[in-house]
């Protein structure tokens, strides 16, 4: 099925075209939070079924240590890359949002994988959430050591030590991104689906499997409205953003693949990895950073990464990245 027929994508669309004509639609907030755990629960059945049947192979290691290593070193060329026009503070929540990952856009690849018949693993699902702490973490550490920076430079410490004690200790942002309640539950999901296996499989469909599709739709198209009301945070930004909001996850996806062609990886989880590295965060990073970097502009983390990233990956960077897997990798 070409993405533009896939009545989910159609959805995503139809939600931005309605945020850009200014209509009210609008999906009440409560309802948008139990749709996106609603799919990051089914989700983790679907990977914890998976996992019961093939056990803990070295192919899921591999995949497990790839999405760790691309975790660490997208967000760590991000910063080295963004300060060289911006300030510590926002160079690291960008970079943060970047080396995280998108659940809806993992979750959407998933499915537009099913829909081209193209097999990948349960586990990829675990790979995803082991993606999304470790560029909070780096994030923090950078923006301490900018603060700390900033202190020794100034003429008048105090005034520097008060800003810095605006943001709140390192142990409770560490706390709040490794316990995030929708990661929680992702894993949690995932465990009960390997306990249960076929049996509990059997059970879950009509809930796991049945209504997935009509939920993802239902939510992309909260995301497309959500997207075109946050495409204008970046008027007047430095076009270099809008660069990198769109040339990044290409370059990113390219890492991702030379890493599973020399690692050996299936295409479908090749593609999914990708996709994961391609992806950016919009909901569990810009909620811990707007805390824990007070110092860096939410409308250019957040504007770029649902205003841009989002939309793009959603609409054309899923089907580029499996095409690509499958000439490089054999479909």
């Amino acid at each position: 099925m070409n993405s533009f027929t896939d009545p989910a994508i159609l959805f995503f669309l139809f939600g931005m075209l309605a945020g850009m004509l200014k209509s009210n639609l609008e999906i009440p907030q409560p309802i948008s939070r139990f749709l996106s755990l609603y799919l990051l629960m089914a989700l983790g059945l679907k990977g914890g079924f998976a996992l019961a049947q093939t056990g803990l192979t070295s192919d899921v290691l591999i995949s497990l240590g790839a999405a760790m290593l691309m975790a660490i070193v997208v967000p760590l060329l991000g910063y080295t890359l963004l300060r060289q026009f911006l300030s510590g503070f926002d160079a690291a929540a960008i970079a943060a949002t970047y080396g995280s990952v998108s659940a809806v856009t993992f979750i959407t690849a998933s499915q537009h994988l099913d829909n081209h018949a193209v097999a990948f693993g349960g586990h990829m699902a675990a790979a995803m959430a082991l993606m999304e702490s470790p560029a909070i973490v780096f994030a923090v550490i950078m923006a301490n050591h900018v603060r700390r920076h900033q202190i020794a430079g100034a003429t008048d410490a105090s005034v520097g030590a008060n800003s810095a004690m605006g943001s709140p200790p390192l142990g409770r942002i560490l706390h709040e991104a490794l316990t995030d309640g929708a990661q929680l539950l992702l894993l949690g999901a995932m465990l009960i689906g390997l306990l249960t296996g076929v049996e509990g499989q059997s059970a879950m469909k009509p809930f796991s499997v049945d209504l997935f599709k009509g939920m993802l739709a239902f939510f992309l198209l909260d995301m497309g409205l959500l997207a075109a009301r946050n495409m204008g945070q970046l008027k007047g930004q430095s076009p270099w953003l809008v660069v990198y909001a769109l040339v990044g996850p290409l370059v990113h996806a390219a890492m991702a693949l030379l890493l599973a062609w020399s690692l050996d990886m299936s295409t479908g989880n090749a593609a999914l990895l990708m996709v994961l590295s391609a992806s950016a965060s919009y909901i569990a990073v810009p909620a811990v950073i707007r805390h824990a970097i007070p110092e860096a502009s939410p409308s250019l983390y957040f504007g770029m990464s649902l205003g841009l990233t989002f939309p793009f990956n959603i609409l054309f960077g899923i089907p580029l990245y499996l095409w690509v897997a499958q000439q490089v990798l054999g479909a």
